[in-house]
């Protein structure tokens, strides 16, 4: 199979064209050429901005298109027009943010939408994200239809290279041990998806030609944020290692959020319900996640040989936590 992908040299992408060239299928990558342009020469690279020019994918024809990087409406109708119908069936990477909240835990696809009151807003931010995501999603199947058009939306996607370090900030935290501050209620809903496994389904997809649109999350809720931390632990924390749960109003008033936590939802229950989502219809397709603590621990050996730049604002440092613990033990 032909297979265009746009994006495909950083995170997800990167597990995703790895998956298909391993599966025997002919890959080409649009992208700026600015991470990883050197990897995969076994594919043909085309290089470009999308919300510049789209002038490399003038010529050519795909069996599939797969985008990764599509954060606003505009940038799906403009990538449907440069094609001009060459591009096959299209797979568009969403989100479960596309969704109204709040939602009920084990919520299905069927789930409303969010709503946006200018679904062409340019600047993509925390209030807008969800809401492009979904915009993004109504221009695609307007574009190709609903039996040409799969849609996946991951919950938190973990796994080596990701730039995000969202879980990867908890993975190094606890292999650390001692004291560990953790944010929240125990009972806090999230879940996570790894990369190497969303890859794998996708590819699957495609060459079972399957549509439709399909939840990528795991644990099937109800999994909460003190399982979660308990897992990681369990895989990575020297021994002594000691969880402290800290309320989140606390900490949203000592003006934490979720770049120095990462993953906690903060004082916002409504998004949390995001992450309770089912994913019985992707595993009914064969969605394989992997056990958490495999991820876990592929992480911190990832992290050992290739560390992760920190992104600005990720996480708290040692004297900051230390602190925090301090003042919530003498509340």
């Amino acid at each position: 199979m032909r297979i265009l992908t746009i994006g495909g040299t950083q995170f997800i992408g990167r597990h995703f064209v790895d998956a298909a060239l391993d599966g025997g299928h002919e890959v080409t990558i649009f992208h700026r050429g600015r991470t990883g342009a050197r990897l995969f020469p076994q594919a043909t690279h085309l290089t470009g901005d999308r919300d510049q020019d789209l002038g490399a994918l003038a010529a050519g024809r795909w069996d599939a298109t797969v985008d990764f990087c599509a954060y606003r409406p505009g940038q799906v109708r403009g990538l449907a027009t440069a094609l001009g119908g060459r591009g096959g069936r299209h797979v568009l990477i969403s989100s479960v943010s596309a969704y109204r909240t709040p939602a009920p835990s084990g919520f299905g696809e069927d789930w409303p939408l969010a709503e946006l009151a200018d679904p062409e807003v340019q600047e993509v931010t925390n209030a807008t994200y969800g809401g492009l995501k979904a915009a993004c999603e109504r221009a695609a199947l307007d574009a190709y239809g609903t039996a040409a058009t799969t849609i996946i939306r991951p919950t938190y996607v973990i796994g080596p290279y990701d730039h995000s370090y969202r879980l990867t900030w908890w993975v190094e935290r606890l292999a650390r041990g001692g004291r560990v501050l953790a944010p929240g209620d125990p009972a806090d809903p999230i879940q996570v998806i790894d990369a190497r496994d969303l890859a794998t389904f996708m590819v699957a997809l495609l060459d079972e030609s399957v549509t439709g649109t399909f939840h990528t999350a795991s644990p099937e809720p109800p999994f909460g944020f003190g399982l979660l931390l308990d897992a990681i632990a369990a895989a990575v924390a020297p021994a002594g290692t000691q969880l402290t749960w800290v309320d989140s109003e606390f900490l949203g008033a000592a003006g934490l959020d979720d770049s120095a936590l990462p993953l906690w939802p903060g004082v916002s229950i409504e998004d949390a319900s995001l992450s309770a989502a089912s994913s019985a219809a992707a595993l009914a397709a064969g969605l394989a996640p992997r056990p958490l603590r495999q991820s876990v621990a592929d992480i911190h050996a990832h992290e050992a040989v290739s560390p992760t730049a920190v992104p600005a604002g990720t996480g708290i440092d040692a004297a900051r936590e230390a602190e925090l613990l301090a003042a919530w033990a003498a509340r």
